[in-house]
């Protein structure tokens, strides 16, 4: 009777460890989460600025200028559950602006323009690489909420069901092809 309770215990006491062990690795994958999304936010934030920098500078035609200022004023402008749509616009903008080879140069040629170009490509690249990191965290996050051991055991306690942040962040190719 006694070695039967003590089974007991030990197999309680392993699957409270085991609990305990998930629920910290959760934590952990939130804590992550949060730390992309900063830095998602962070790129997303110099790349409309670098952009709304580049439409005022007198570098580009006033058509572009026009398009690139107001498509960076929206994107740092939106509210949390337009912001996909308000970068995707960005990114479409400068997909635009930056079509053709000769825009580039043009900006390249102005006085401060290599720099501005620079700071443009940089953030553009940047862009998609830490959007896929926030995406892989949730991505994991979603995966180990899913078990049941974790929905039946409420693991994730009052945590908001992470969601993946989609949007356009195809770069200009005429504008990521000069930095290559």
């Amino acid at each position: 009777m006694t070695a039967t309770l003590i089974w007991i215990l030990v197999a309680l006491v392993v699957i409270g460890l085991y609990l305990s062990w998930t629920a910290g690795r959760l934590d952990r994958l939130h804590a992550r989460i949060d730390a992309a999304r900063a830095a998602l936010d962070a790129q997303l934030l110099r790349r409309a600025s670098v952009a709304q920098e580049l439409a005022t500078s007198g570098v580009l035609d006033p058509a572009a200028s026009i398009v690139l200022y107001e498509a960076a004023h929206a994107a740092r402008q939106a509210e949390e559950e337009q912001r996909e749509v308000s970068e995707s616009e960005l990114t479409q903008a400068l997909r635009a602006v930056f079509a053709e080879p000769q825009q580039v140069e043009a900006v390249r040629e102005a006085p401060g323009g290599e720099e501005a170009a620079r700071e443009l490509t940089e953030a553009v690249r940047r862009v998609p690489m830490a959007r896929r990191f926030h995406n892989d965290a949730v991505r994991a996050a979603r995966a180990l909420r899913r078990h049941r051991k974790v929905r039946w055991f409420r693991l994730a306690g009052h945590a908001p069901f992470p969601m993946a942040f989609e949007m356009d962040d195809e770069p200009p190719t005429a504008l990521v092809e000069r930095a290559a």
